[in-house]
């Protein structure tokens, strides 16, 4: 923008504005007060409030306290900015008032310029649509903010994470009954244990991501109900009979989502447990994607000195001084992003609980982790299943060699010969650095038609198969 100022009036008085901004005076006194980090408030944010304001135009046409020229200006605006075109104005930062009343109004003042330019009028002269008297009528900053985290939240789960976590759920699938028939090692307390099959290892992981998504879904039941229609503290005051209903109906018919009015606007205004527990959700969506990450790098470590029971795609050089060295780099990204989930969620939790009365003013804060926690795992899931999952292939020769090492095996024996002649095989071939088939028939403790009956590593997987 150039350096060019107008000048624009609110309620405290004049302020000089960039001539080429859309927003007016509030927002412009929120940028000098708060210059705070280059956090700024999530553009899904932006354009679910845009949403809103559209539809509570419609509503408030329909309901006689606005005039249909105004709403058709207000409309045609709030589009406008929902469907991103005027990203560029919204510059305000997280770290603002915590009930996000400058967002609002950034809105609100973009909205009423643009509906000024609509309609020949100069920026900065509320006509015909005043940011508040129109553009903010029948709402306040405490239902309508939050209602857009509502909304960008529902959206962004529903239309971003599940279908990435879908397509995640199903590149394991695949992996999972590809490698069913690969008999491997198990491990617990990352020691040697019975057998299991690769596939079976691998539809751990499948089903948690299955189980995972369900309770993300499931976790919408809390967010889908909208705060809006309630105002400033919840009774209504200010908005027209039947403007909560109305507003949630239409919000779901321009949406798709079926958004409907919080009965109690007192609870959802007053907290936000519904927010918190779907951060809670996607704090435990990312604990499972770290283990299943932690299991992978574990399992690819080496290539020559770990486990190395899973070649991972090289995608990049994995060291600036190795030559040749390539790393579970997929693993460590997702990593660090579970990791940062983990603390997003843990600072929702914290900003839930800090609500005053009538009031939570830790509004920005929600949003802005709820938004980008949906943002990190939507994209650090899609980045592991292209890059890694899907690539990823067994090293059979290595697994084969493991389980004919293991001193595992003698488990099934234990019935049958007792646990304490078991353990004395197995101790046995350890220390003569033999085969578990040779440790038990020189103990004499088995016969060899029955050891190679009973020790059977891909029976051991199914056994009741």
């Amino acid at each position: 923008m150039t350096n060019t100022t107008r000048i624009e009036t609110d309620s405290m008085g004049p302020i000089a504005v960039p001539t080429e901004a859309l927003w007016g005076a509030q927002t412009q006194r929120s940028l000098q007060n708060f210059a705070i980090s280059q956090d700024t408030v999530p553009l899904e944010l932006i354009h679910a409030l845009a949403r809103i304001k559209q539809v509570a135009a419609v509503v408030n046409t329909r309901l006689g306290v606005l005039d249909q020229e105004r709403c058709a200006l207000i409309v045609e605006a709030a589009a406008a900015v929902a469907e991103g075109q005027h990203d560029a104005h919204f510059p305000l930062r997280v770290w603002q008032t915590g009930s996000g009343t400058q967002t609002n109004m950034n809105l609100n003042e973009v909205i009423s310029n643009l509906a000024a330019l609509s309609a020949g009028e100069p920026m900065g002269s509320h006509r015909p649509v005043h940011p508040n008297d129109h553009v903010n009528r029948s709402q306040s900053t405490n239902d309508a903010f939050p209602a857009a985290i509502h909304v960008a939240t529902a959206e962004g789960i529903s239309r971003r994470l599940v279908p990435e976590l879908q397509r995640l759920h199903e590149a394991l699938a695949k992996k999972a009954d590809a490698w069913n028939g690969i008999v491997k090692i198990g491990r617990t307390h990352l020691q040697d244990a019975v057998p299991l099959t690769l596939g079976q290892e691998v539809s751990a992981w499948r089903d948690q991501i299955g189980t995972a998504t369900e309770r993300i879904d499931a976790c919408l039941a809390e967010v889908l109900p909208l705060p809006l229609g309630g105002t400033a503290v919840g009774t209504g005051l200010n908005a027209p009979d039947g403007f909560a209903e109305q507003a949630a109906a239409e919000l779901a018919r321009l949406t798709g989502l079926p958004f409907r009015s919080a009965p109690n606007k007192f609870a959802v205004m007053a907290s936000h447990d519904g927010l918190v527990h779907a951060m809670g959700q996607l704090r435990l969506l990312a604990v499972t994607l770290l283990k299943i990450a932690n299991d992978i790098r574990l399992l690819a470590c080496g290539p020559r000195a770990g486990l190395a029971e899973l070649h991972l795609p090289e995608n990049e050089p994995g060291s600036s001084i190795m030559p040749g060295k390539v790393n579970p780099t997929q693993c460590e990204a997702m990593a660090m992003v579970c990791t940062q989930v983990i603390g997003l969620d843990a600072a929702v939790a914290m900003a839930g609980a800090g609500g005053h009365l009538q009031m939570n003013v830790y509004k920005p804060l929600i949003g802005f982790n709820l938004l980008q926690a949906i943002t990190l795992l939507t994209d650090a899931c899609r980045c592991f299943r292209v890059a890694m999952v899907e690539g990823m292939e067994p090293n059979l020769s290595r697994i084969q060699r493991d389980v004919e090492q293991s001193l595992m095996l003698v488990t099934p024996l234990a019935p049958v010969i007792g646990y304490d002649k078991a353990s004395a095989i197995a101790k046995y071939a350890h220390e003569q650095g033999t085969s578990l088939r040779d440790a038990a028939l020189e103990l004499g403790y088995v016969s060899a038609d029955d050891f190679d009956r009973i020790v059977d590593p891909a029976a051991m997987t199914v056994p009741h198969g």
